[in-house]
């Protein structure tokens, strides 16, 4: 059997897909990716299908080995430290994997999330149709939890890809979190104008309590015009809600199906990623965009998704004493008195 070692995990790694859709009106929350580029562009990568089971990393981070035979991850998002044994790797990184190596995973300079895809597919029993872990119901994922050491996940059709170690070329997940991009409403006639132009100039700072139901955002408080309170309605991610509190709260992949506060702006689908991979104390901002630019911005990403993933070899340059002394770097020697090998 190949299969997943998980060897350490940080809080907050787990099993996503591309979510446990069509349950919402069940109360049943979706989960799924907090950042759903970078998602796809790990599981494209390796060669899986689009919304495939593959590990969210978060700032914990986690060791991985496989166990059976080799089989190639592929590993993007936030600017993570990878290393495979001793060998740092780029951030966004595909590499083949084999029994009893280490491939580590480690907070770097940016970011909050990262994905590890594999070729194969990760063979976990989905709940209601997915995969997905959703921790507060406890579906989904190894038991409705977060993984943790000693978990084995087994990998049906393992393959082994080009074995070189190769950097991700993805230009799109270099994306600037300060400027975060919203339709405004579907409630923002609950905010007198003054407060609609508070929210967009900001700065918002990214709490310390977020997490991946809701990023709390700390800044200028907002005043509502109509009350704080609303009949519940659905709510998609990235709507930012505003209770009587008077600062945004934005919903993210574990958010709650329904809400009664009014919701100012919605971050547009192609930001989410933007917005999840800051980290607690990143300042933001919002631009106000219209619905067809966000249509369009959705459009670019999936025709970048479209085309074949570009790979660069990875060369080393670093050169540690414990790699040089596991190197045969010699195979003779010569004498200098009589030039015959001794």
């Amino acid at each position: 059997m190949t299969a997943l070692r998980v060897v350490a995990a940080g809080p907050g790694v787990t099993l996503q897909d591309g979510g446990r859709r069509f349950h919402l009106r069940f109360g049943v929350t979706a989960a799924g990716p907090m950042d759903p580029l970078a998602f796809a562009t790990a599981n494209a990568a390796a060669g899986a299908p689009p919304g495939a089971t593959a590990i969210e990393v978060s700032l914990g981070g986690v060791e991985l080995e496989a166990e059976g035979a080799p089989l190639t991850v592929a590993v993007a998002g936030g600017q993570f430290r990878l290393a495979l044994g001793d060998r740092a790797m780029a951030p966004a990184a595909r590499v083949r994997l084999d029994p009893g190596q280490m491939l580590s995973i480690r907070p770097g300079p940016a970011g909050a999330w990262c994905y590890v895809a594999v070729s194969g597919r990760i063979d976990v029993a989905p709940v209601l149709g997915s995969v997905s872990t959703h921790i507060r119901s406890a579906l989904g994922g190894i038991f409705g939890r977060a993984l943790q050491a000693g978990d084995l996940l087994p990998v049906t059709g393992a393959r082994v890809l080009d074995p070189a170690p190769a950097a991700i070329v993805a230009p799109w997940l270099d994306r600037p979190g300060d400027v975060v991009r919203v339709v405004l409403g579907p409630q923002d006639d609950y905010f007198g104008r003054d407060d609609i132009a508070a929210f967009l100039t900001g700065p918002w700072t990214v709490s310390a309590r977020s997490d991946r139901m809701a990023y709390r955002l700390e800044g200028p408080r907002l005043r509502h015009a109509k009350g704080f309170n609303i009949v519940s309605d659905g709510v998609a991610m990235g709507a930012i809600q505003v209770p009587g509190e008077g600062f945004p709260v934005v919903l993210m992949a574990d958010r709650q199906p329904t809400g009664g506060y009014p919701k100012i702006a919605t971050v547009i689908g192609a930001d989410h990623g933007r917005l999840a991979q800051l980290r607690a104390g990143a300042q933001l901002r919002f631009e106000a965009v219209a619905v067809a630019d966000a249509v369009d911005a959705r459009r670019r990403d999936a025709q970048a998704l479209a085309r074949p993933i570009a790979l660069t070899p990875l060369r080393r340059t670093e050169f540690p004493s414990e790699y040089l002394l596991g190197l045969n770097l010699v195979d003779g020697v010569i004498s200098s008195a009589d030039d015959a090998p001794v």
